[in-house]
């Protein structure tokens, strides 16, 4: 199931030829994320530091061009204006390219391609998209998400219920409250795992997107950011980081 909830293999045979000239100097990258979103970005209770797969990209990109991750947790639904504001330098966090964020913000290169998937209770592992359509029955995204607009697309605004994060939406889920959440695959088999013999991932194969990472529009350090983006992808460490969240099957 696995190569149907993203690729990143591809990505890497698009990767630039190992030569990297970039060099931030050391620079302190200010880097807004919303850490509610588990395997990508979440907040470890124990120690209270922000850990995931998009920290791990953005360790690894900044050892490649010499800056100093700085991550700063802050809600989804003011990230960008808090990006165009000159709050952060840069934003990760499992960010879809889309013409219309491409109309005022900056993107690197793509890092991963992602999968739309429907995580459903257990119970109701065999519902599908015909389900949702019929009413009565609720389909849950975040809100200013691409799932939420595909949620809609699929089955009407209707029988949508948006939500701040997608920790709320996940509750909702578990409390019956709506009957499914539309969300990124790799996600959707992160809250699978956590929630084993609860939740399953029930319908995959949705539209897929590529996540890049978000700049302000005209910032020239997006051209150092994917040197070092094609650097871990050309070295193998981000088949690595695929292989440590999701396994290699």
């Amino acid at each position: 199931m696995l190569r149907n909830l993203f690729a990143a293999a591809a990505l890497t045979a698009l990767a630039a030829p190992a030569v990297f000239a970039a060099d931030l100097e050391g620079r302190v990258l200010k880097i807004g994320t919303d850490a509610t979103y588990p395997p990508m970005e979440t907040v470890d209770e124990s120690t209270g530091q922000i850990v995931g797969f998009d920290v791990d990209v953005m360790n690894a990109i900044c050892e490649k061009v010499n800056c100093v991750p700085n991550f700063v947790n802050t809600a989804w639904d003011g990230i960008f204006a808090a990006l165009q504001q000159g709050e952060f330098d840069l934003v990760i966090s499992g960010v879809s390219i889309t013409p219309e964020r491409e109309e005022n913000m900056d993107f690197s290169e793509p890092y991963i391609i992602v999968s739309q998937a429907i995580l459903l209770q257990v119970d109701n592992a065999d519902m599908t998209l015909d389900d949702f359509k019929a009413g009565g029955q609720k389909l849950a995204a975040q809100t200013g998400t691409t799932n939420a607009q595909l949620a809609e697309e699929l089955v009407g605004r209707e029988n949508v219920s948006l939500y701040d994060n997608f920790s709320a939406a996940i509750l909702a889920l578990q409390n019956a409250d709506v009957q499914g959440v539309i969300i990124d695959g790799t996600s959707a088999s992160a809250y699978e795992q956590e929630f084993a013999g609860e939740l399953a991932v029930g319908i995959t194969g949705l539209q897929s997107d590529p996540l890049g990472i978000v700049f302000q529009e005209g910032d020239a350090t997006v051209d150092a950011i994917n040197e070092g983006l094609a650097a871990i992808q050309a070295d193998g460490t981000m088949d690595a980081l695929v292989a440590k969240y999701w396994g290699t099957d």
